[in-house]
């Protein structure tokens, strides 16, 4: 199954100069990324931030094949939000094939189309680059301001980055009990559209239960460990903001800044 090779959620360990960049900073500038991200129309400005992404790739160590192949499983859904957009989006009508679509819904649906896959793109890189710890140590700090407002930053913090940690998990399960019903006769590939429907409603219910089961044995075991929340929690390995920490972080929220203005 295409979702297995999925890499949101993933850690890929390396000593690269993003790997070793405080965790509240690439949150930050990821989220600045996303948020240039739909401030851009044009498919041409969306180029130049996919030039970004292979450029933080590349000094992070991760291969651009990596992230193609993370990218892979959302493609259905992609091709499906364009499709919605050069049918139903108004203004002139051009006929492709035999369908007549709208040169607006066109652009819309490709600058849709390579939104959806650099955000995947980006945030993959976010996780593959963040230990799960890292990256709730970044979390919790940038909630910390909201802590007098009553916000749980460490609580939050937590479900995040044991939800994003489920994932890869949840999905080998996926494979798992699907390789189990095709050994059993199911027929994920020819069988009538109807038969696949119930299939896939008998592939998620085991996997709703295995996810509440996995739920239940972690949060058993962190009882069983003392977890209390945040209160007199400390940690052995904190993150410190250095110099090239506020350097990237400026310097990078600067280049999204200047290139969402250029292309926009």
């Amino acid at each position: 199954m295409a979702f297995e090779q999925l890499t949101l959620g993933r850690y890929l360990p390396a000593a690269s100069p993003v790997h070793r960049l405080h965790p509240a900073v690439k949150l930050v500038v990821t989220g600045g990324f996303a948020v240039s991200l739909f401030l851009v129309r044009r498919p041409a400005g969306l180029l130049a931030y996919g030039l970004l992404v292979l450029a933080a790739a590349r000094c992070a160590s991760v291969r651009p094949s990596l992230l193609w192949r993370g990218v892979q499983p959302v493609l259905p859904f992609v091709a499906i939000s364009f499709v919605f957009h050069a049918l139903f989006t108004g203004g002139e009508r051009v006929t492709v094939g035999f369908v007549a679509v709208s040169r607006e819904g066109l652009v819309a649906g490709l600058a849709t189309a390579l939104r959806l896959i650099l955000l995947l793109a980006g945030t993959s890189l976010l996780t593959l680059t963040t230990s799960p710890v890292a990256l709730a140590e970044g979390i919790e700090g940038l909630l910390r301001p909201l802590r007098p407002l009553g916000v749980p930053g460490h609580e939050v913090a937590m479900a995040t980055t044991i939800a994003l940690r489920f994932v890869p998990t949840l999905l080998d399960e996926l494979e798992r009990i699907r390789k189990a019903q095709m050994s059993r006769g199911a027929d994920y590939e020819t069988a009538p559209l109807r038969l696949r429907l119930r299939l896939l409603v008998q592939l998620l219910l085991p996997l709703l239960v295995s996810a509440f089961r996995r739920a239940e044995e972690l949060a058993v075991a962190m009882e069983a460990r003392g977890y209390r929340g945040a209160a007199g929690r400390t940690r052995w390995r904190p993150h410190r903001m250095l110099p090239r920490d506020w350097a990237v972080l400026a310097g990078s929220l600067t280049l999204l800044g200047g290139l969402t203005a250029a292309v926009r």
